[in-house]
């Protein structure tokens, strides 16, 4: 029996004083207040509200719909586009109107007005149509603005201090300076920055932006961003300083611990670029410009490194040195640096910020001597502290994720990354400080130098990550799970820190392809990741080589020493899987087209490599990248041969540019990469599975990619699915490492083994997911066994059998977080779908099992909110769901026998019961 309540297919009371609960029940209410149908609510321009210096000439436009009734589909929608608000509310001198427009298009809606200028600002807004209904028009505040669009607007020229950075150690950081005089009103000011390096930038003392870490890292020699700032309430009539300091950040400070050399990656020298734009009521304008009038020195910041840490000398410091009237006098002149700025794009990706800040839970002085504050939580920034000393002093943080069994500080799996902030006093007193230019991957830190047992009160962390709205939630009724879910994010926190890093506390941190590939899907329901993977993608197919392979790591760092680094299975292929991605969660078929050439490039680069046989066996590839191993004699472990997982990858990415070119209309594509797909599956066929559905080695790796990307001929099927789950119950457990565990449960699911994924999810002995919450963690382990059950350490290196100095054991690596697209779309329900995406229509369709007696997931999609929760109650099953405006959904409701109800529903709340 199905009891469908809350507005459920138009069931409505419709009189004032009367209204219908979510259980049924009737509430009397007060009088009716009429309201419009529908209301137009937070209009984004690429991604982003208000945005300021874009560089897209053709800006995408969106918006969401709010309403408290049911079914709600907009059927027109009218934007109007114009050069100031009060043009705007006039409709008079507009730049574009589109008229009304037949359509239910609410997102990526292209702005196909007059062409823009540089550094024009626009207002527009939105007005919908619900059938006879219409809006009001929106607020008609929102604007975009563009940025530098030519090199030919650019009038700075780069500034450097002109010392060179040393391969093997840093210098002190150079701090820029000029001061400028400014004789009338002022109507607006924007400076437009960027740095070979990282900077910080103020005008008369006061920084231009709480963003950290600008431009950010890209592909420095092909792409760098700049960023560009609304100043006008920070300028004065009168003397004026602007001022910036500059450090080594990706561009000159060690990258990649285990290359050599390791600085100096993209230049040995610093510099800044910028130009501030001031226009006066009367409409002149003037530029002040990075330019050789401008002076440098150094200060108290003796050396900042992300690897390192920072050093800070407080002796060294120079007060006023930011601000009008400082005397300069014993300061250098600047160099200009002969460097190109067509290079220069404006900033896609969110900027890093400080998102968070959390309380120590715990201070201890470990058996060895050390005096060690826990902040309960592996996370990524620095420590805020408060602490007094005297003159000449020091005090030094060290940070690390763990403590060893016996309680001790435990550094070695860093390799080698000091991770070390030290502050010397200039005089005798109390300080608050926090480092610049630094970041450390922590949990525990340690505090010297001090006379005294320092107060938790006195420690703030300071949790950095790029400034993404968490869009997706989860909870269940087991607390275990509930943890893994908040560990998850709290991964992706850590690790999206303007590229998808591997680990963000050891010498690497680096943007490894294959764990953002099958992370991805979980990224994009955890946060708003759209114009985080746009621009990674860039960067992505900026180093792609001429014959399409596609870098392990990007930005490109070759870790493997000469002609190496390129074309690995299932970390090259981030290539199609992330943009595809995009496009399912986000509708987004820009990023399509902007990525085609680099998709079509790597399937090309492994047909060539395949040849006439049609199997991607050649090249250097990681594997299935730390995969569970057993001892047991009677099973070769986990290890899946590197030709099926290349071959396999070679067919679902070229299914995925096959997909693409249909969505793109590029016909002639979509037959010749089906022809190649049709031969890529044949050959894998003969060459991997057996009669009886034997896939390869065997593995459960081996068995999810086949299955998973359809590679095993429907005849064989069944068979095959049957070995893959026996394998499963044999062991109890997973044995698949990087590239096999996104893909575990899914296959099972597809397949109709729920209940066997279930027991993978709820496992708690080693190995599982549930595994490291049982030991602790607060974010996802790199290894299963990172911790053993005796509390000792893995001491397993990347590329030895048992190396110390090889280590590689990383406490915060989000690759096996990779369950949370599987928590999300399975155990809650919610997905996206293919042919309508970026959830314009949703599945809902939850499955019970696992011993849960409830579960529920929202996620702030681009339409508005979807929820899906269930729970079990007196032997029945009651789903409730909510679907945004301008939507449609289908309900699977389930029942505790495992079958499911359909249902169509519009926009709105409803309640099932089964």
């Amino acid at each position: 029996m199905n009891l469908k309540t809350n507005f459920y297919k138009g069931v409505i009371i419709s009189i004032s004083l009367l209204m219908l609960t979510t259980d049924g029940s009737i509430l009397i209410a007060g009088p009716a207040v009429k309201k419009e149908k529908a209301q137009v609510t937070s209009l984004v321009t690429e991604y982003k509200t208000n945005p300021q210096g874009i560089d897209v000439v053709q800006p995408r436009l969106s918006w969401k719909i709010g309403s408290s009734e049911n079914e709600i589909m907009q059927t027109a929608y009218r934007i109007q586009v114009a050069p100031t608000l009060n043009d705007l509310k006039r409709g008079a001198n507009l730049l574009w109107d589109s008229e009304k427009v037949h359509s239910d298009r609410s997102t990526h809606v292209v702005y196909e007005g007059a062409e823009l200028e540089t550094g024009q600002r626009v207002c527009w807004r939105v007005k919908i149509w619900c059938g006879k209904h219409q809006s009001q028009w929106s607020s008609g505040t929102d604007f975009w603005e563009m940025g530098l669009l030519k090199a030919d607007d650019w009038k700075a020229k780069w500034i450097t201090d002109g010392i060179a950075g040393d391969l093997k150690e840093g210098k002190p950081i150079p701090m820029f300076r000029k001061e400028f005089t400014l004789k009338k009103k002022i109507t607006s000011a924007r400076v437009y920055a960027t740095s070979l390096g990282i900077y910080e930038l103020t005008i008369n003392g006061e920084r231009v932006s709480d963003a950290l870490f600008s431009p950010g890292w890209t592909s420095y020699n092909k792409r760098l961003q700049y960023q560009t700032y609304d100043v006008t309430s920070m300028l004065v009539n009168g003397q004026n300083a602007v001022a910036a300091t500059v450090a080594d950040g990706w561009f000159r400070g060690h990258l990649a611990g285990w290359a050599r050399p390791n600085r100096n990656h993209y230049g040995d020298k610093l510099a800044m670029l910028m130009q501030l734009e001031v226009t006066y009521v009367d409409g002149s304008r003037e530029v002040i410009a990075t330019d050789g009038s401008w002076n440098t020195s150094t200060g108290p910041i003796r050396y900042a490194d992300f690897y390192m840490g920072e050093t800070y000398d407080a002796r060294l410091e120079k007060p006023g040195w930011d601000r009008p009237g400082y005397d300069d006098t014993g300061w250098s002149s600047v160099e200009i640096l002969d460097r190109s700025k067509e290079m220069l794009i404006a900033q896609v990706g969110p900027p890093v910020k400080k998102r968070l800040e959390i309380k120590p839970i715990g201070i201890q002085v470990t058996p060895e001597g050390d005096t060690v504050v826990d902040m309960g939580q592996n996370m990524v920034g620095w420590i805020k502290f408060n602490v007094r000393g005297a003159e000449g002093e020091t005090v030094t943080l060290r940070h690390a994720e763990v403590l060893d069994k016996d309680g001790n500080f435990y550094t070695t799996n860093l390799k080698g990354a000091k991770q070390e902030v030290s502050y010397t006093f200039a005089k005798d007193g109390e300080i608050t400080f926090e480092p610049h230019f630094t970041f450390q991957g922590f949990r525990f830190f340690t505090v010297s130098g001090l006379d005294y047992m320092p107060d938790l009160e006195d420690f703030r962390g300071q949790v950095i990550y790029s400034d993404m709205a968490l869009t997706g939630t989860f909870s269940c009724s087991e607390p275990l799970i509930n943890k893994l879910q908040e560990n998850i994010q709290w991964g992706q926190r850590g690790n999206f820190l303007d590229v998808p890093t591997d680990c963000p506390q050891r010498q690497e941190r680096l943007g490894w392809t294959g764990d953002a590939q099958v992370f991805a899907p979980t990224a994009a329901f955890n946060m708003d990741v759209a114009s985080f993977f746009t621009k990674w993608m860039g960067d992505v197919a900026a180093d792609q080589r001429e014959d399409g392979a596609v870098g392990h790591i990007i930005p490109f760092l070759n870790v493997l020493g000469e002609g190496g680094g390129y074309g690995s299975a299932a970390w090259a292929d981030a290539a199609t899987v992330v943009p595809w991605t995009i496009y399912q969660y986000y509708g987004d078929t820009r990023i399509l087209e902007t990525q085609y050439e680099s998709m079509k490039g790597w399937v090309e680069y492994m047909r060539r490599a395949a040849g006439d046989n049609y199997l991607h066996n050649t090249g250097f590839h990681y594997g299935d990248w730390l995969a569970f191993a057993t001892d047991n004699s009677d099973y070769p472990g986990a290890t899946t041969d590197k030709d099926i997982i290349s071959s396999a990858y070679f067919a679902y990415s070229t299914e995925l540019l096959v997909k693409t070119a249909k969505v793109l209309g590029k016909q002639k594509d979509v037959q010749i990469y089906s022809n190649l797909l049709v031969k890529i599956k044949k050959a894998f066929d003969d060459e991997f599975i057996s009669k009886s559905g034997r896939v390869g080695s065997n593995t459960q790796t081996s068995y999810a990619l086949a299955l998973a990307f359809g590679l095993v001929p429907p005849e064989k099927e069944a068979l095959a699915a049957e070995r893959y789950v026996h394998d499963i119950r044999k062991f109890g457990h997973i044995t698949t490492g990087f590239v096999g565990t996104p893909l575990v449960c899914h296959v099972l699911t597809k397949y109709g083994y729920n209940e066997d994924a279930f027991n993978l999810l709820t496992r708690k002995e080693y190995p599982s997911w549930l595994y490291p919450v049982t030991r602790g963690a607060t974010t996802i382990w790199e290894r299963w066994d990172g911790i053993k059950p005796d509390g000792t350490f893995n001491k397993k290196g990347a590329f030895t059998a048992d190396s110390d100095e090889d280590l590689m054991n990383s406490f915060n690596h989000y690759a096996y977080g990779a369950i949370g697209d599987w928590i999300y779309k399975v155990v809650a329900g919610i997905n996206p779908d293919e042919k309508l995406p970026g959830y314009k229509r949703i599945t809902i369709k939850p499955a019970i099992g696992g011993g849960l007696t409830s579960a529920s997931a929202t996620h702030e999609s681009m339409y508005g909110t979807i929820s899906s929760s269930w729970k079990v109650e007196a032997g029945r099953v009651i789903l409730e769901v909510e679907i945004p405006a301008n939507t449609t959904a289908v309900v699977f409701v389930p029942d505790l026998n495992g079958s499911y109800e359909q249902h169509e529903i519009g926009s709105g709340k409803y309640r099932f019961t089964r």
